[in-house]
């Protein structure tokens, strides 16, 4: 994954709260919340604004939905493996189930 938006922790801190589990890395114990920068989030936004500033028809409409649709398909299955955080790791969890939910009910 590419470099993380992250704030050191402080020497000789006390152990992590529940909070700092749950958003923090367990490895090196820095904030593991947003990740810059991020190329299949970056691809499922720009699809999505090009959708919604030119609303394109028929072709163009279903190439823009198709490669948004895998861009953040692309972006929840790595954040499932690779997550810093369990928090990153569930919400891509939750993202791909929204998106599997979506195609199963059209």
């Amino acid at each position: 994954m590419a470099h993380d938006v992250t704030a050191t922790p402080e020497k000789n801190a006390s152990p992590p709260s529940a909070v700092g589990r749950i958003f923090r890395n367990s490895d090196t114990g820095q904030w593991a919340i947003v990740q810059f920068p991020n190329l299949p989030l970056a691809i499922f936004l720009v699809a999505t604004l090009v959708r919604l500033a030119v609303h394109p028809h028929g072709g163009a409409g279903t190439a823009l939905s198709v490669v948004g649709g895998l861009g953040l398909a692309w972006w929840s299955v790595d954040e499932i493996a690779r997550g810093d955080s369990p928090f990153r790791r569930v919400l891509g969890a939750v993202v791909l189930v929204g998106l599997a939910l979506s195609l199963l009910t059209g």
